[in-house]
């Protein structure tokens, strides 16, 4: 549904950092990063969670640059989600070291059979980039960014203090832990765009960021499983 033309367009900075409020998982939510970050966890969550990601990184590139695809004619919009899949292209290539940390052969990472937990995330990102308003997809994602970011921060300084990982190991966490302003700076132009032409909804965007926190949460909480 278009804006009514008389009616003041919001921010971009604003929208997103109420999604960002709004969005935001309960700090007890999730059953495994406070075990990690205390030291508690077994080291082999670190591997199955490798294992988990590499799965969920194809998926996500994949989505991603669907979306991209989808909003051809809105150039912030397309810019942002590509973007997001040459973030997903690194991120696999800082996966190979916690892998080769936790000693895992390709024969393991290419036989290995996926928790449905951890993979509900990347199946309904695929269902967004199928079907939803890209425009919406950003506040959703950037919501969830926001906490995917803390919790890999929280790795990033237990793989350190705890379990004796070595400093290339914590790059794919930091890779995601550290502020990323050319990100940042793409989804506010992708989603003033949105707000421009009347194609973002604030309402729906939340909708698809909840599932979005709830799914993510259920990837944690499989892994801890």
């Amino acid at each position: 549904m278009a804006r009514p033309t008389d009616a003041p367009v919001p921010s971009a900075a604003a929208v997103l950092d109420d999604a960002v409020r709004a969005l935001a998982p309960d700090a007890g939510a999730n059953r495994l990063v406070p075990r990690i970050a205390a030291g508690a966890a077994p080291r082999s969550v670190f591997a199955t969670f490798a294992l988990e990601q590499h799965q969920v990184i194809a998926a996500d590139g994949m989505s991603f640059r669907h979306l991209a695809r989808r909003a051809d004619g809105d150039p912030p919009v397309a810019g942002f989600f590509d973007l997001l899949a040459e973030g997903e292209t690194l991120a696999m290539e800082q996966l190979a070291a916690p892998a080769d940390a936790c000693e895992l052969t390709e024969g393991q990472i290419a036989d290995y059979a996926p928790r449905p937990g951890c993979q509900a995330y990347p199946s309904y990102a695929a269902r967004l980039a199928l079907g939803a308003e890209p425009a919406d997809v950003v506040i959703a994602l950037t919501a969830n960014f926001a906490a995917w970011g803390g919790y890999c921060a929280t790795l990033a300084t237990a793989m350190r203090d705890h379990y004796a990982f070595p400093e290339s190991a914590r790059g794919f966490f930091t890779f995601f832990a550290e502020p990323a302003p050319a990100l940042d700076d793409a989804a506010r132009a992708a989603l003033q765009h949105g707000l421009d032409t009347g194609r973002a909804r604030s309402g729906t965007a939340h909708r698809y960021g909840r599932l979005l926190q709830a799914y993510e949460l259920m990837f944690w909480n499989a892994l801890a499983d």
